[in-house]
């Protein structure tokens, strides 16, 4: 399989999107080029059965009244025939090629993007959207596959077919041929004003505007039961309505920008029949030079294949254009910097963790996400991140596994810098229970080997004991081998919690991090989730992300993060007594929990 040739970026923008395509085709791309040669032969055998039209027509005024004296109309309609036939064999011969091209190029797009994504860091979907990385993944490769396989032919066949169609208009009648030729060179410069720099920045818009739509669509149908639950239709429809205008607005832009140009154009290239109309009156004032007028019904008959032509070169130009921004966006993908190898790798020798004058920003610029964060957590500490929302705490723990690379400083686990780590060891190191449970549309058995996957089907049903999850197994109709989600059972957010707690103690990696994992938990599978905490544990380093601040009161640390910053550190009991930031969202949580107790 090919592989897809590095690029400096000078060098990209100077390249054809062409060359950029072949780039992924391998040796393949000289199929594609004998494709072209094959098309554009069909294109020419295609004129060759107007030649034998001609000399019908010319043996039938000869002969005129007496059309049976006519000879040769048997020989010359089979002639045409045969030239037809050939043309259509040599066309589907060169639509074989560029179709093999086009499918070994998609797939090898495909398999570039995803062996590119799965080296980014852990965290580059979360900020972008899925709906966006699906529709390049997807629609964008389509785009080059529909191009390589149709399009690039067919222009070829339309290049080709002027060369041929001139030949033709000339030798038959130089006059008429000079006339026909008029539209067509007022209709290519009126196409050169709808494909030029103008036009590629509306369709780079237009782009934009439908992946932003299509993110929004993706986004808004996830959160469509959470929308009808708490009665926000209208609200959570706001930006996906957004998106709709932004993309109204660009469609309307472009439709008046290219009115007058399309509208010229349409007129000039179906112009070329009163044009030799018009010439006819001029030329042959009587009207009784027979083979003049041959000629003329000749080049009425032939002329509607530059029409054809012409409107086949002008998409070709839009084609183009769709597919440079296609693969514009899939290389945009690609020149995404990966997460950085380690240039010599260690083992970590314990699972301590220490962070060093930490600071963060996120791509879009603005503040840091963190700011200077100094913390050193020692191999079987549990210690909790808590604070306001927005105050860094999700962003402090993802950095532990490189889900992002640190914009400043140094994170050590085992006194070893993570950017020395081997990835699949660094892995192996860490295990996330996230607050939305990501469990796959495959079954609970499987789900959790996801954890380790060698394991037994012993040490997952032991796993899915200690993480009290058999009475969920319990109730399900085929067992552990019951499939979750689509064409499946569903779980509540608790179950499903209690699943991935299962997951993270088959992989038993010496670091934990539960992300505010009882968030989604009823009372009944609160109970549960915490005792499968504890066991998942013991003798980890565990650090918890929390709001419902009761879960962390017996940690041996708690670090209170606020606008990117610790702005306190100690145990519950010290923190309550310091009267500081944590004391009032201890009494702010308290207050809170009364309430519901007297609701």
């Amino acid at each position: 399989m090919a592989e897809k040739k590095e690029h400096a970026g000078k060098n990209v923008k100077r390249e054809s999107s062409l060359s950029r395509l072949f780039s992924y085709a391998g040796n393949f791309k000289y199929l594609s080029i004998l494709s072209w040669i094959l098309s554009a032969v069909s294109a020419l055998v295609a004129l060759v059965p107007f030649y034998f039209i001609w000399k019908i027509m010319n043996e039938v005024l000869k002969v005129m009244p007496n059309f049976s004296k006519a000879k040769g109309i048997s020989t010359y309609g089979v002639e045409a025939m045969a030239f037809a036939l050939l043309s259509m064999f040599i066309y589907i011969c060169a639509l074989l090629c560029s179709h093999i091209v086009a499918f070994r190029v998609q797939a090898n797009i495909r398999s570039s993007l995803m062996r590119h994504i799965v080296t980014l860091p852990m965290g580059f979907m979360d900020k972008d959207g899925s709906g966006k990385f699906r529709k390049i993944v997807n629609e964008s490769s389509a785009a080059t596959e529909t191009y390589l396989a149709h399009q690039l032919p067919d222009q070829a066949g339309a290049v080709a077919t002027p060369i041929g169609m001139l030949v033709i208009l000339i030798a038959f009648d130089w006059r008429l041929g000079l006339l026909s030729l008029i539209p067509v060179v007022v209709s290519f410069a009126l196409m050169g004003t709808m494909m030029g720099e103008k036009m590629k920045q509306k369709m780079n818009e237009y782009q934009n505007a439908l992946e932003e739509m299509s993110s929004e669509a993706v986004e808004y149908v996830r959160g469509i039961p959470v929308v009808k639950t708490f009665g926000q239709s209208v609200f959570s429809f706001k930006k996906f309505k957004d998106s709709i205008k932004k993309y109204e607005k660009w469609t309307i832009a472009y439709t008046k920008d290219l009115r007058m140009p399309m509208t010229f154009y349409t007129t000039c290239i179906n112009a070329v029949f009163a044009i030799l109309i018009g010439a006819t009156f001029w030329m042959v004032p009587g009207g009784k030079d027979s083979t003049f007028l041959v000629n003329l019904i000749f080049y009425i008959i032939i002329t509607p294949i530059i029409t054809v032509t012409l409107s086949k070169m002008m998409y070709a130009g839009e084609n183009n254009m769709i597919v440079e921004d296609a693969i514009n966006r899939i290389e945009a993908i690609l020149n995404i910097k990966p997460l950085e190898k380690p240039n010599k790798e260690q083992s970590p020798k314990d699972a301590s963790i220490i962070f060093e004058n930490v600071s963060f920003t996120y791509e879009e610029g603005g503040r840091n996400a963190l700011e200077n964060i100094n913390l050193h957590i020692e191999e079987g500490e549990q210690v909790a991140f808590v604070g306001p929302s927005g105050g860094g705490k999700t962003t402090l723990a993802s950095l532990i596994a490189r889900f992002f690379d640190v914009t400043e400083g140094k994170i050590k686990i085992g006194n070893v810098n993570v950017k020395d780590i081997n990835s699949v060891k660094l892995m192996e190191m860490v295990s996330f229970v996230f607050q939305d449970s990501k469990l796959l549309k495959t079954s609970v058995f499987e789900n959790v080997r996801m954890g380790k996957k060698d394991a037994t089907r012993e040490e997952v049903i032991e796993a899915l004991k200690n993480a009290q999850c058999m009475d969920i197994i319990e109730k399900l109709p085929n067992g552990i081998d019951t499939v979750i989600g689509a064409k499946g059972i569903y779980v509540s957010g608790g179950e499903a919690q209690r699943i991935s707690i299962a997951r993270a103690m088959l992989k038993n990696a010496p670091i934990l991090i539960l992300d505010e994992a009882t968030a989604f938990a009823d009372p009944d599978n609160e109970a549960n989730v915490q005792k499968a905490f504890s066991k998942l544990s013991k003798g980890k380093t565990v650090i918890i992300i929390a709001h419902r601040l009761s879960s962390v009161t017996g940690v041996d640390n708690i670090y209170v993060l606020k606008d990117g910053r610790i702005e306190e550190k100690g145990s519950h009991k010290e923190l309550v007594e310091k009267q500081g930031l944590y004391s009032h969202m201890w009494e702010e949580y308290n207050k809170s929990a009364q309430w519901k107790v007297g609701a």
